[in-house]
């Protein structure tokens, strides 16, 4: 396919997809999509258990293997731009760039495909479903499909960088994500009479304040580390003292030593006031994505290749969000790459806007990205 037909090809595609968002594990016509597009390029597509979402295979030796991931999923918010292909499903959009991601690999599949037989290995072209959930990315993994992967590449939209930019770094690039719920419970009286109940309003506010001793006092101060609590919820009138209270938060980290280390000060602390007001204390804590931290080795072959397509290159700015490309780091060696797509609002915003420009020169960097991780291994 000629770079115009393929040009023009990628934003079609990208704009069809933005049009039509999907929620995590709603992802049904954005699959039924991807599979018309690629079996109409040849491009062999694995049959695995996957209800949404899907991984195609290109290259003709058995060895090595590489993988290319791009996430499918849109985010419950209403569109707020003045796009001609703006989302035509009220309540979702692709606010994240997932469209943006999805249109680079099938351009990079494109690519590839066209190069298929002078593949030194094989390329599995990962299509993630529920990236937002988070967790898609362990369907993925669960299927197998992944095995033996030597080294797996991401890009990710940011509206930080001018179309021509990237963000790459090597090491922690984004955070481990956390998520707490902690239940408090005393015994409730009139607010006239405190000595006959055990007030928990007090203790709420002074394990509130504790937390933010983890990070102030317990943590290195040159690390990055968050405890927020973004939910209270206690009593119903304004003359009785409640029975319990509940707060919601999130924790974040660039280290899994860190990660360790706010979990256990967090229950020491909701343990030992909760002892110390006569309370009881339960704590649900579910874990989320670890930090995605980028291979060394693989970061300075992908500055390689992108400064040989032009790009220009800038140190990434770390971020504290979240990202389930981690979990396939956690089994293979892998970079994921912030791509500049315009000055912008941000991420997970109404009025979010990836440039098209910034399609193409992905997928061929994708692509290339795959062609010399092949070429170099053994």
């Amino acid at each position: 396919m000629q770079d115009i037909m393929l040009r023009d090809f990628i934003v079609e595609t990208f704009q069809w997809l933005h049009a039509h968002p999907e929620l995590s594990y709603e992802e049904q016509a954005t699959t039924a999509k991807l599979k018309e597009l690629l079996q109409k390029e040849q491009v062999k597509i694995l049959n695995l258990p996957l209800p949404t979402g899907l991984v195609a295979e290109i290259g003709e030796k058995n060895t090595p293997l590489v993988a290319l991931r791009a996430d499918i999923d849109a985010l419950p918010i209403d569109e707020e731009t003045e796009l001609s292909y703006a989302s035509q499903t009220k309540g979702k959009m692709h606010a994240c760039g997932h469209d943006f991601h999805t249109a680079a690999l099938l351009g990079a599949a494109v690519l590839l495909k066209e190069k298929e037989k002078e593949l030194p290995g094989r390329v599995r072209l990962v299509f993630q479903p529920a990236e937002e959930a988070p967790g898609g990315a362990k369907k993925i993994l669960d299927t197998g499909a992944l095995k033996n992967t030597k080294v797996i590449f991401a890009l990710h939209t940011s509206p930080l960088y001018p179309v021509g930019t990237l963000g790459l770094s090597p090491g922690a690039v984004m955070g481990a994500v956390d998520s707490f719920k902690v239940i408090f419970s005393g015994k409730g009286c009139h607010a006239a009479h405190p000595n006959e109940g055990r007030d928990i309003i007090p203790l709420v506010a002074q394990f509130i304040s504790a937390l933010q001793t983890i990070v102030s006092r317990n943590s290195n101060p040159f690390a990055a580390n968050l405890v927020s609590v973004t939910k209270v919820t206690a009593g119903n009138t304004w003359n009785v003292l409640p029975e319990t209270a509940e707060l919601e938060g999130t924790t974040r980290s660039l280290t899994v030593e860190d990660r360790e280390l706010i979990k256990t000060r967090f229950l020491a602390l909701a343990q030992g006031l909760a002892k110390a007001f006569g309370a009881e204390v339960e704590v649900v804590w579910k874990a989320g994505p670890p930090p995605t931290i980028n291979d060394e080795t693989w970061t300075k072959l992908a500055a390689t290749v992108a400064q040989e397509d032009g790009f220009v290159l800038e140190k990434a700015t770390p971020s504290l969000g979240g990202e389930d490309f981690a979990y396939y780091q956690e089994k293979i060696p892998g970079v994921f790459i912030k791509v500049g797509t315009g000055l912008s609002a941000p991420q997970h915003s109404s009025k979010f806007i990836a440039d098209p420009a910034a399609l193409f020169p992905a997928a061929r960097l994708l692509a290339r990205l795959a062609e010399k991780a092949l070429g170099v291994l053994p």
